[in-house]
């Protein structure tokens, strides 16, 4: 299966269990990767035989500017259902970069990664 890969996508949103969290909101960072065959996209030159990551770039930000959850495993869960409702996305992989997370020690990222597939 090939990959087609999105990195560092950002966006506002306001979810977390603390009230702060929902009220301020922070920046959550999304990395994809989509598993499809691109041999149909790419033996014609075809970009309707392919996923357009630009589409899936802006429904993924979508999903994180949207209706606020406490858990990021939850917004993992929302874009890769996103994700695979593309014709041709067979799997995909999210990781939700929490960076602004509220832990009291010094950090550099909390991220939570799943893959999800058709199957």
């Amino acid at each position: 299966m090939d990959r087609v890969a999105l990195r560092g996508l950002k966006a506002r949103g306001h979810h977390g269990v603390f009230p702060k969290e929902r009220e301020e909101g922070q920046t959550f960072i999304v990395d994809l990767v989509l598993g499809l065959d691109t041999r149909p996209a790419a033996a014609e030159d075809d970009l309707t035989r392919t996923v357009h990551y630009g589409i899936v770039a802006e429904e993924a930000v979508a999903v994180v500017e949207g209706e606020p959850v406490n858990l990021i495993e939850t917004l993992a869960e929302r874009i890769a259902q996103t994700c695979l409702k593309h014709e041709g996305v067979q799997e995909v992989e999210v990781c939700v970069h929490k960076p602004d997370a509220p832990i009291t020690v010094p950090f550099d990222d909390v991220t939570v990664t799943i893959l999800r597939s058709r199957a």
